[in-house]
């Protein structure tokens, strides 16, 4: 029997939270554990019911999306945190990635979003909204160079050609659609890379793939 995903919802609009929580539901393996109007109130319940995923708006009353996820981590709690948002700028997103967020969804696009989201952050990634894509570019110029050691002629043909398809920002599924083959298959692919160039963290490979895809 298969372990459904406990997650809890924070936003202090009660009809987008429902909305939210029809929409999740509706996706096998996922299931609403309990909802909170205000960041106090949803730090506790992540706190109290130890939930899989928590999904928090950025705005609310009391502390934000961004103190309920320090606070939570420096509680030692094993939550994954994703921000909604109405914010698309680049401070805030820049906040989020400094906090260390799972994911971060702009409201507006949280309808079609969220399960694609929920899904890539229980895979150990981080999934961020595409409309947020140049940021995240920008920040991977600004980043440390890799050592010398990572030699892009270590790669394979197919290791080169994921690569280049993850620094289009696509996800595991649409890699895997466009070669033909599984996404676990995808999935070796990139710890096959990694180990090769010597990067750690879900989120190096592609701010690797970014950092050269001109020489990809």
């Amino acid at each position: 029997m298969t372990t459904e995903t406990t997650i809890i919802i924070a936003d202090d609009h009660p009809i987008f939270r429902q909305g939210l929580k029809q929409l999740i539901e509706r996706e096998p393996g996922f299931q609403v554990v309990a909802e909170a109007g205000d960041g106090d109130a949803a730090l506790e319940l992540i706190r109290a019911r130890g939930p899989a995923v928590a999904v928090l708006d950025l705005d609310m009353p009391g502390l934000d999306g961004f103190a309920v996820a320090q606070r939570a981590r420096m509680s030692n709690v094993a939550v994954k945190v994703i921000i909604l948002t109405m914010h698309k700028d680049a401070l805030h997103f820049n906040q989020a990635m400094d906090v260390g967020v799972h994911g971060y969804v702009v409201k507006e696009s949280a309808a079609t979003e969220i399960l694609d989201c929920l899904r890539t952050v229980m895979k150990g990634r981080e999934y961020f909204s595409p409309a947020l894509s140049s940021f995240l570019l920008a920040r991977s110029r600004r980043a440390t160079p890799p050592p010398e050691t990572t030699e892009l002629s270590e790669l394979t043909p197919t290791e080169r050609r994921i690569l280049l398809l993850l620094s289009d920002l696509k996800t595991t599924k649409e890699i895997a659609a466009e070669l033909g083959v599984s996404p676990r298959t995808v999935d070796n692919h990139r710890a096959h890379i990694c180990g090769k160039l010597g990067l750690q963290g879900s989120h190096a490979l592609t701010k690797f793939a970014l950092q050269h895809k001109n020489e990809l």
